[in-house]
């Protein structure tokens, strides 16, 4: 019995959950074994994240017509005779097949119909496309308007990268209630289904009490309006008590925490004013935190000076079981030749740590900077689209980088419209209008990288991220992660 299932066509993927990967930042005997694995895939960055449609809308799609193999499969050996599968403008990222799966496959090379339910399925993964088709028709349709609220400018710490000009600046009830309204208005005239509030600063523990009215409030405006709300509070780790641990457990807002390496290395990055550094606070906040119920979502911030620090703190993320995603540092210049060495070797070295002890958790949305493998998507992030920057006085601007650069503010009739109409400065445009990106194979996932960062770095829109050439040299890696870990958290065959 054993050797007879086998035999059968074995496909494996992991569909990202519908609340999306948090960053620091904006889915009878003779069927194919598919294992989903239902694992936690939620992230959390400082930024709007992209948006994308369902990655699958229907699992068995229609057999009429001639199917085909795409052409542009990137396709991989993985260990005992399977392959990574993974097809740059499809709706499946990585997926894992059998040998018999892969003959089936292969077979698609003449177009014929679909004829099994196993090759329906690698028709709805997108390993398998019409043979009338003539463009992959990525769609990146946005349904959650977000909203970071920059609730103060006060912050404790003072990290070597940090855009924020601190100061005692703060948004006080009414500024902050009059956000919550706008974002809920412009939400319900665009036609969303959800809004997500990011607490930030600064340190947003520091105007704690607002915080807490802001969700009150936003609980109430969300179900009135008919929305789903999504809250996350983006901290530094270093002043959260039990009290407020306890608060976002049961107020259902989640935790993003910064930890940019262990011991000296995190605190070169991030420490006090007087030079003290911030990690034992952190590590504490963490320990805390998780057995108190939550699971924080870590933020790391990597610089070419940290970079060979990751293999340690990744190491201390996976030996707590947290989901994290790991960042490259936005500054003002170029980025060299040298430190783009510096990132590929410490990155490397932190997928050989991640790699010998693969959890079950899905980690490949959160690996890799702005790279997002959840769904084929034409933006990077929701800026300019789906986002709202709201600084302490409700002015309101497309990136928390640039908040000095408002567009509107919280008072207008439809803020994200404004956001939307406006033509100066970066732009958010989709991928396929970036010439150094329209012939990539990447593409799809990491769709040209920060547009800001671009912008600042060669003052055009139109390219792509200066971190480009780490994310292709990285990318074949990080995929075969995903597909080892596909591998070892699969149900072994009966």
């Amino acid at each position: 019995m054993r050797d007879m299932q086998r035999d059968l066509p074995q496909i494996l993927w992991d569909p990202l959950l519908e609340e999306g990967v948090e960053q620091d930042c904006a889915c009878s005997t003779d069927r194919p074994v598919i294992w989903e694995a239902g694992t936690e895939a939620s992230r959390e960055t400082d930024c709007a994240c992209p948006e994308t449609s369902a990655p699958v809308s229907s699992p068995f799609p229609s057999a009429a017509g001639l199917w085909r193999r795409p052409s542009d499969l990137y396709r991989a050996p993985l260990p005992d005779a399977h392959e990574l599968t993974f097809n740059p403008a499809g709706p499946a990222g990585v997926v894992v097949l059998n040998e018999p799966a892969t003959y089936l496959l292969d077979s698609f090379a003449t177009p014929h119909p679909l004829t099994s339910p196993t090759s329906r399925q690698l028709a709805s993964l997108g390993l398998l496309t019409p043979a009338c088709a003539t463009e992959s028709g990525v769609r990146d349709t946005p349904h959650t308007l977000t909203a970071w609220l920059h609730v103060t400018n006060r912050c404790n710490l003072h990290c070597a990268y940090c855009y924020v000009r601190q100061s005692d600046e703060g948004m006080d009830e009414r500024t902050g209630r009059a956000a919550v309204e706008a974002t809920v208005r412009s939400a319900v005239r665009h036609g969303f289904r959800a809004v997500k509030f990011k607490y930030a600063g600064g340190e947003p523990t520091l105007n704690w009490a607002l915080v807490q009215s802001l969700h009150r409030h936003a609980a109430e405006r969300t179900a009135r309006a008919g929305l789903e709300l999504h809250e996350v509070l983006l901290s530094n780790g270093t002043l959260l008590t039990t009290e407020m641990l306890d608060w976002l457990r049961d107020a259902g807002v989640r935790l993003m925490v910064s930890l940019d390496g262990i011991g000296a290395a995190h605190d070169a990055q991030r420490h006090f004013a007087d030079g003290r550094g911030s990690f034992a606070l952190v590590a504490r906040t963490i320990e805390r935190a998780v057995a108190r119920g939550l699971s924080p979502y870590v933020s790391v911030t990597v610089t070419p000076d940290s970079a060979a620090a990751l293999p340690e703190t990744v190491a201390f993320i996976l030996e707590h079981d947290l989901p994290f995603n790991l960042n490259f540092v936005r500054g003002e210049g170029d980025v060299t030749p040298a430190d783009k060495a510096r990132l590929i070797e410490g990155v490397q070295a932190a997928f050989a740590v991640i790699g010998q002890a693969l959890p079950r958790r899905r980690l490949l949305d959160g690996l890799l900077d702005r790279s997002f493998f959840g769904a084929a998507h034409t933006h990077p992030c929701g800026a300019g689209r789906s986002y709202l920057v709201i600084g302490p006085q409700g002015r309101i601007a497309r990136c928390q980088m640039e908040m000095e650069r408002a567009v509107t503010d919280v008072w207008a009739d439809d803020p994200l419209l404004a956001v939307r109409q406006r033509q100066d400065g970066f732009q958010n445009v989709p991928v396929e209008s970036k010439e150094s990106c329209r012939d990539c194979p990447w593409r799809y996932w990491c769709a040209g990288g920060c547009p800001l960062l671009a912008y600042r770095t060669t003052g055009r829109s139109d390219t792509a991220s200066p971190y480009c050439e780490v994310y292709r040299a990285l990318y074949p890696a990080l995929l075969r992660l995903e597909g080892l870990r596909l591998l070892k958290w699969s149900p072994p065959v009966a």
